[in-house]
């Protein structure tokens, strides 16, 4: 842990007290999003103490030149920048001509900000004095609108205290922002035009090399003690700003409020030309409607999402309130509208790692959004990868692979591999068997098979080509090994033979070729579709299924376990109990050099095979690898808690599992990394979520059903959450003496609880026993 300073609290984060060292983290922690855009808790008035600026569009990034030391041949021509999107959420702020700084101020009293993730709102207030000794009262209320996607809006009041004063808020655009991540400091935008219309405003810019037209708007209104002032604000424009001043003489006591309303329109959904008119209809609506009613309409649809999404916890606040954390930011990056979008790592909070999808989508968020939501939601996110077949294929044909087999990228925009670490873009080749087993994952949950034929099966075929060619039969071993690669355990580089790598690549060729027989069997009109566009034969599938059966995996006979890879035993296996804590994180502590000759794994690598193949195994296998691999584990990504918290609660180590949860869940939130100032981990909140589903609650689909093994912390009094499983609503709640299962619709249901078949009855409380 690194920080402590966020209040606990069931449904809000709270931080109290005005700490300059703060101000980035907490930039990050109180983040907002709505699918479509995202920003930073960025102060809305000047600051000039240390700041990261940043606000997204999701989509829209720029290209920017791969920088490396030595260029090989197959590194991507440029690695994806998130971009800093212009910034519509500033308000200058002069108090008898001072300008409100927080930086500068005399004293700032009573400073807090809360985030109330009931709600969707942010929320900030302070009393400050200025240098020129005028104290004032502040408090802002910002949110980006569920409804009207496109936009936002701020509330900004003062108050003055000791003396009569000349108020002046200047609300502005500009585009004339930079990114925390370039390689080349590019310029990223190109202004083309700044405009106003009474007291509206408008910039125009297009993102450099990808052209991705935007228009970024406001529209701002004063209030003197609540009355509106019926003045037009003076106009102030540059090449890359648009400010609106307003000024108002006020009487001690009296408190002057603007209300300004803002976003962004892009080329992806408008016509270029027509980006300001569909500026002008969103400004109209949202105006219309006005702050207060827009700010119900956010109340209700969050509580909407919370209806099915929320998980409670009874009697550990910290707890609640970081499961909740995780949720919240979920839904705020992605909301399943957009077929074209995905979940970057860092979603609307930060630059870093860039690109907008991982394999972390489908390894970790896929089943989050598959049981809150409906299945369309997981379908969007499979046809993104489908969509981006042929790019896959290219990104395979750089690399000197034929017929159709394709690499899905580690990092991606538009489906081009864009990451320009040798090690991870050629060698991280593991990224391929999560999207065939989200395909697998997808069917098995939803029951939809139409995926299938209709898109999945050519991305199995495709990934299936890859691994036959990627493997290569050693003689000496009369196997097929799979050479030169980094698993998950990214603190291992071009080592041979990944058991987690090898085992997905024999499942994955298994799986395609048991699914081409069953399109064939039961949709013969798309199989034929399938084999005429792959030129798939008869001969290829043998070749494949050659490769599957004779798939080599490392396995030392002496401790009876699979080796991460070929040579692991030759470390020096030191476990991580035994390391100076001055020494972590070693990633940040030590040389590469000095990573790559240790034992120590930064996330689950042997194990993520066992948690993806948990059937596969007995469980005294796996407690066996657990283990054998943990105590060699810092733990130094965020994916990495959150699985061996699920594998401990199945081995009913459940003050372990519990440590593992309360790390995965409070993540960014006590800076367990020491990073959180550059951003939250988005895509292993959904880890989080499984923690308690899968970990504690014990989920599984066996024999085609839902099963729970349920199991609870003695921290903890209670716990539910709510599951979609093919269009049923299933509410489970855990207390230490009992399991109810509410079933919502008609039908009846059945699933095993603890290996024993029981059946619910919709509409009741239709079942409880003694975990």
């Amino acid at each position: 842990m690194n920080q402590d300073y966020i209040k606990p609290d069931n449904w809000s984060i709270i931080e109290e007290g005005f700490e300059k060292e703060r101000v980035k983290s907490s930039e990050s922690l109180f983040s907002l999003g709505n699918g479509a855009m995202g920003q930073r808790a960025n102060f809305e008035e000047k600051y000039t103490g240390p700041t990261f600026q940043g606000s997204y569009i999701g989509g829209v990034y720029y290209p920017d030149k791969t920088r490396v030391g030595w260029w090989k041949n197959g590194y991507p021509e440029y690695f994806a920048k998130v971009l800093n999107a212009p910034n519509w959420i500033g308000i200058n702020v002069l108090v008898n001509g001072e300008t409100l700084d927080l930086n500068t101020c005399k004293n700032v009293e009573d400073f807090r900000r809360e985030l109330n993730m009931r709600e969707g709102w942010y929320t900030r207030s302070f009393k400050a004095t200025l240098p020129n000794d005028t104290i004032i009262e502040v408090k802002i209320t910002r949110f980006l609108s569920l409804d009207h996607d496109e936009a936002g809006a701020i509330k900004y009041q003062i108050k003055t205290i000791n003396q009569d004063s000349a108020l002046a808020f200047h609300p502005y655009l500009d585009s004339g922002i930079t990114n925390e991540d370039t390689n080349w400091d590019d310029q990223f935008w190109n202004t083309t035009g700044v405009t106003t219309d009474g007291s509206q405003a408008f910039i125009e810019a297009h993102t450099m090399k990808t052209n991705f037209a935007t228009c970024t708007f406001m529209e701002s209104r004063l209030y003197h003690n609540n009355e509106l002032v019926l003045e037009k604000p003076l106009e102030a424009l540059s090449e890359t700003t648009a400010v609106h001043q307003f000024k108002q003489n006020i009487k001690k006591g009296d408190t002057l409020t603007l209300v300004k309303f803002g976003g962004y329109t892009v080329s992806t959904n408008h016509k270029p030309k027509e980006l300001i008119s569909a500026a002008k209809k969103v400004l109209q609506k949202v105006t219309e409607i006005g702050f207060e009613s827009l700010l119900e309409l956010q109340k209700k649809s969050w509580a909407k999402i919370w209806e099915m999404s929320d998980i409670t916890i009874e009697g550990d606040v910290k707890a609640q309130q970081g499961i909740r954390f995780n949720i919240f930011h979920l839904n705020q990056t992605y909301l399943g509208k957009d077929s074209r979008l995905n979940i970057g790592p860092k979603g609307f909070t930060g630059e870093k790692y860039g690109g907008s999808t991982y394999w972390d989508t489908e390894a970790y968020c896929i089943p989050f959004y598959m049981a809150t939501k409906n299945k369309k939601v997981a379908r969007n996110l499979l046809t993104y990868r489908y969509n981006h077949l042929e790019k896959a294929i290219e990104n395979a044909q750089k690399l000197g692979f034929v017929n159709g087999a394709a690499l899905y990228p580690m990092v991606t925009m538009n489906g081009e591999e864009c990451h320009n670490e040798w090690e991870i873009t050629f060698e991280e080749i593991h990224r391929n068997g999560a999207i065939a087993f989200a395909i697998y994952n997808y069917y098995r949950f939803t029951s939809d098979y139409t995926y299938i034929p209709e898109m999945g099966l050519e991305v199995l075929i495709g990934i299936a080509r890859f691994w036959h060619q990627r493997a290569t039969f050693s003689t000496q071993k009369n196997k097929y090994v799979i050479l030169g690669v980094t698993g998950p355990n990214e603190y291992e580089n071009n080592v041979n033979n990944n058991f987690y790598t090898n085992y997905i690549a024999k499942w994955c060729i298994n799986y395609t070729i048991q699914e081409l027989q069953k399109v064939k069997d039961g949709y013969p009109d798309d199989y034929h579709r399938i084999i005429g566009v792959t030129k798939l034969t008869e001969k290829e599938t043998e070749a494949w299924a050659k490769v599957a059966k004779k798939m080599y995996f490392p396995f030392d006979e002496k401790l009876g376990i699979y080796l991460q890879q070929d040579g692991f035993l030759d470390k020096e296996l030191i476990p991580v109990k035994e390391l100076n804590q001055k020494e972590r994180p070693i990633n940040q502590k030590w040389s590469w050099d000095r990573i790559l000759r240790s034992p120590y794994i930064k996330q689950a690598d042997t194990l993520q095979g066992f948690y993806f193949f948990e059937d596969h195994f007995t469980t005294e296998e796996l407690e066996k690898h657990f283990d054998f691999y943990e105590p060699f584990t810092v733990h130094e990504s965020s994916l990495s808690p959150c699985v061996h918290s699920i594998q401990a609660a199945k081995l009913n180590r459940m003050e372990q599992a519990y440590a593992f949860y309360l790390r995965t869940s409070r993540l960014d939130l006590d800076d367990y990394n020491k990073e959180v100032k550059e951003g939250l981990h988005i895509t292993s909140m959904a880890g989080t979520w499984m923690s308690i589903v899968e970990g504690f609650g014990g989920m599984r689909i066996l024999d085609d059903k839902l099963s729970f093994s349920p199991r609870i912390p003695k921290q903890w009094k209670s716990y539910s959450f709510k599951v979609n499983f093919r269009n049923r609503i299933l509410k489970v709640k855990v207390t230490e003496n009992e399991t109810t299962f509410d079933l919502e619709g008609t039908d009846e249901m059945s699933i095993r609880v603890n290996g024993k078949r029981v059946v619910l009855t919709a509409g009741q409380k239709t079942y409880s026993l003694v975990n």
